[in-house]
């Protein structure tokens, strides 16, 4: 069932020409839920930025954009979650704090969004090249960029990139910043960062 539906499944067979979108096979349908949230804040922090507001923070379901200070005159406090499987959202034990101003960030993660079925866990994020759940070991990827609709987008393809082609990634690009939670060689949860992120990082 899976191969038969690869088949319409791909960016290269949508174009966009002359304002509109083509699709090479009328079944391949768009979704855009892996960047929904982060623009919306976008959308929410562009509209206080037309008001005038200099210090706000817009969070929509995780995804956050920071201008200027808290009220506490510092820079905004983000907590980054550390992941276990939580499928009810109950627990909210933080990895660590960043300190984030006039920067967007994003996280995804599988610890959520999962189910088991025979034993075994199928998360959430699926894999476009198998058509399976992702496989790999990163368990939480947060991305600061200049806009949350980019670090969403980030933050979803780390998950199904894995953690050394994610760094490759971030190598091409130094205007991101990642922080990466994941499952080392022996099982145990380890954390790898961007070294522009490390002055960001309170705890």
């Amino acid at each position: 069932a899976i191969d038969s539906i690869k088949q319409f499944i791909g960016y290269k067979k949508v174009s966009y020409v002359d304002g509109c979108i083509k699709k090479k096979d009328p079944r391949l349908m768009l979704d855009f839920s892996a960047i929904a949230k982060g623009y919306g804040s976008d959308v929410v922090a562009s509209l206080l930025k037309r008001k005038g507001i200099e210090n706000f923070m817009v969070e929509i379901g995780g995804e956050i954009v920071t201008r200027g200070i808290s009220e506490k005159r510092l820079p905004w406090k983000v907590g980054v979650t550390k992941p276990s499987d939580d499928s009810l959202n109950v627990n909210q034990e933080l990895q660590t704090i960043l300190n984030v101003t006039n920067k967007a960030m994003a996280t995804s993660g599988n610890y959520r969004k999962f189910y088991y079925k025979n034993g075994k866990k199928y998360a959430h994020t699926i894999d476009p090249m198998t058509g399976y759940p992702v496989q790999h070991n990163i368990l939480s990827s947060t991305v600061l960029a200049s806009n949350c609709a980019e670090a969403d987008a980030y933050a979803t393809a780390f998950m199904v990139l894995g953690l050394e082609k994610a760094q490759k990634v971030l190598d091409q690009h130094p205007e991101l910043m990642a922080y990466f939670i994941y499952s080392d060689k022996d099982g145990k949860n380890a954390v790898w960062f961007s070294s522009s992120l490390k002055d960001k990082i309170q705890k």
